[in-house]
């Protein structure tokens, strides 16, 4: 295979962003004419397998160990650096979670390869694949290339590509394993990282309402957390809500927080910069209030409401509320 997909495991089904990293290896190998392979590891490997079974890719291996049971960065490293050298892809994909984000650089440390993390879009030159990744807080981007033939491993930013996009077929199921003992695992498992204490992943969240600084103050806070209780969204927010104190930091979206595609994606109140249009321009559907009509994000919603949204929110969640 040219393209190894790893797979993380979500509660037994497969990761929203591995589903996308999955999307981006058939767009690419597509284009490229690179085959895919998928790698479902841990205690739920067989379900992972058989749910990545059903896409159009050429083998999935399933790599099933006592080891990796539970989660942690020195099985992990161990198991994916066997199968990359025993596989020998070309590229190595994985989504950028906070899973991928604690262990893949020790699997570049350990292949001596190198990871081209964070990956917001590619394009293709002389039938190879050319990856980009914001810089200097998205005001720039860098292009990446590996000279060397590979394995490169990279990760693709949450709606770098749609899941909606990955192409059914049939793929046969291979059992792979690898050689660990007690002596490989140094760290004791704990529960999934969050950013913060008490802290959500906005980039697994199906709905999101967010807020800017069209909220006008603190106090008016409440008024969109009764919209997001009534919608059972999550509530986020721009970075100016964050750097006045208002809302802790990992409700942040936005270039310097967190990278978000949910099916809605409802703003108030927020302007559009370009730092914060990065972290959710992959949402599948954008709805804007906001009482300035020129307000750049209006660009990219796909419905707008100009008008006062301490309002129009209440009324909003009394609707929904029945």
């Amino acid at each position: 295979m040219d393209i190894l997909v790893v797979l993380e495991d979500k509660s037994g089904n497969i990761h929203r962003m591995s589903q996308e990293a999955i999307a981006g290896a058939q767009q690419i190998g597509g284009e490229c004419g690179l085959s895919i392979g998928v790698l479902a590891l841990g205690e739920n490997a067989p379900a992972l397998a058989k749910q990545a079974s059903q896409y159009a890719v050429e083998e999935i291996l399933s790599l099933e160990n006592e080891y990796l049971n539970n989660y942690t960065a020195d099985g992990f490293t161990a198991a994916v650096a066997q199968v990359v050298s025993s596989e020998n892809p070309k590229y190595v994909f994985f989504g950028h979670t906070y899973q991928s984000r604690d262990y893949v650089p020790r699997v570049s440390t350990k292949l001596k390869r190198p990871f081209l993390n964070d990956v917001v879009s590619y394009t293709t030159k002389e039938g190879k694949p050319v990856f980009s990744k914001q810089a200097f807080n998205a005001k720039l981007m860098a292009e990446l290339q590996s000279n060397g033939d590979g394995p490169v491993l990279v990760s693709f930013q949450s709606a770098t590509f749609s899941s909606d996009n990955i192409q059914n077929g049939t793929a046969n199921v291979r059992s792979v394993t690898v050689e660990m003992d007690t002596g490989t695992i140094k760290t004791v498992p704990e529960e999934p990282f969050q950013e913060a204490a008490g802290g959500v992943d906005l980039s697994s969240a199906d709905l999101i309402v967010s807020i800017g600084r069209g909220i006008s103050k603190e106090e008016n806070i409440p008024i969109a957390q009764e919209l997001a209780k009534a919608m059972g969204a999550e509530l986020a927010s721009s970075r100016p809500v964050v750097d006045s104190g208002w809302l802790p930091p990992h409700h942040q979206v936005g270039s310097s927080g967190q990278i978000v595609a949910p099916k809605l994606y409802l703003a108030l109140g927020i302007s559009g910069a370009i730092q914060h249009v990065v972290g959710m321009k992959g949402s599948k559907n954008i709805v804007v209030i906001n009482k300035d009509p020129d307000a750049p994000l209006f660009e990219i919603a796909d419905y707008g409401v100009v008008g006062d949204l301490l309002e129009i929110v209440p009324k909003l969640t009394e609707a929904i509320q029945g």
